[in-house]
């Protein structure tokens, strides 16, 4: 799991991007600084592939996920980047809506 510290930003670049120049595309297209500490998120062509770039202070560090079944859920391309929260990206790297997260059990009573 990528740790995610109080005061760190996520981020997803909508659309789909190539692994080629991350950090670049970061600064030029979405207009952050990609070494400030923040996460962000981008799929791949088919959907399937998640990649999230992070600088930790000391280095840059790349990681992605592949699901077997399914796709990310994704925005549209119109809507820039989309800033989520913590609990969000779980359900993202879970391939859950994380738009729409569904609860599948409530209690009814205590006790």
């Amino acid at each position: 799991m990528i740790p995610v510290h109080s005061g760190v930003q996520i981020w997803l670049a909508t659309g789909t991007t190539d692994m080629p120049g991350l950090a670049l595309k970061v600064q030029e297209a979405l207009g952050h600084n990609p070494h400030a500490g923040d996460l962000f998120a981008f799929r791949g062509r088919r959907g399937v592939l998640l990649k999230v770039l992070w600088h930790d202070g000391l280095g840059m560090s790349l990681y992605a996920k592949q699901l077997e079944k399914g796709r990310f859920i994704w925005p549209s391309p119109a809507e820039g980047v989309v800033a989520l929260s913590p609990a969000q990206l779980g359900y993202l790297l879970e391939g859950i809506d994380w738009r729409h997260p569904q609860r599948t059990w409530r209690p009814d009573v205590a006790g």
